[in-house]
This record gives C-alpha cells, sequence and structure tokens, in this order.
C-alpha cells in the first residue's frame, strides 16, 4: 500500500474527528484487507469467472473446459490453477485426464448473488 504524499492529503479540517479516527484506526487493524484485494483480483477476470461458473453444475476435464472457452489447454490449465491454489476448485485424476470441480459454494453463492445484484442494477 502506498502512501499519499502532503499533495494529495485533503487539507481541509475534519468535521466530525472522533468518527474520522475510530475509521481510520479500523482500517489500519485490517490486516487482511491487501488478502482481500488479492482475492477480488484473481476474480477480476472474466476467463476465471466463466470457469467458475462453468463448474457449478458439473466436474469437467481440462479439455472441455478449453472447448466452453475457446482457449487451448495450457491456457486453461494455467486459469485452472490459479483457482485451484486459491482452494476453490478440486482435481481429480483419472489416467491421463484431469477432472476439477467447484469446491467453494460459498464462493458460487457470492458470484451468483453479485450477479442478480448486477442485473437488478441494469434493470
Amino acid at each position: 500500500m502506498t502512501t499519499p504524499n502532503t499533495a494529495e492529503i485533503c487539507n481541509i479540517p475534519c468535521f466530525d474527528q472522533d468518527k474520522v479516527q475510530k475509521i481510520q484506526k479500523a482500517l489500519v487493524e485490517e490486516t487482511r484487507l491487501p488478502e482481500l484485494a488479492e482475492f477480488y483480483k484473481l476474480l477480476g477476470n472474466v476467463t476465471r469467472l466463466k470457469i467458475l461458473i462453468a463448474l457449478a453444475d458439473a466436474e469437467l476435464c481440462v479439455c472441455d473446459i478449453a472447448h466452453v472457452l475457446g482457449l487451448s489447454t495450457a491456457a486453461t490449465s494455467h486459469q485452472l490453477k490459479l483457482l485451484r491454489d486459491q482452494g476453490w476448485l478440486k482435481m481429480r485424476n483419472d489416467g491421463k485426464m484431469v477432472y476439477y470441480r467447484l469446491h467453494s459454494e460459498d464462493l458460487l453463492k457470492a458470484l451468483k448473488g453479485d450477479l442478480k445484484m448486477l442485473e437488478s442494477r441494469l434493470s
């Protein structure tokens, strides 16, 4: 996290210093914010979102996911590894075939809720 230089800091006197100090203290003490930012950065990719939604209903092999996305198996495998490293996917080997399934129902609920919220904003 970068520190703003003095030219970027608001110079207007604070109206409610107690409220501002309380919020500042809470933000400084929140050690998980960088982790949360990385979480959202990983979800900020359309391909990875498509993978998560595609795996919501069924287990798929890497080749099937690649066909769904219109990508190479190498590019698909790379995206799958990023999602698996977060613990969002489970992997199963069956001979030379590798199958993936969604491992986080909470993540799927959040994504579907976010899609509904977005759709309602656009209506």
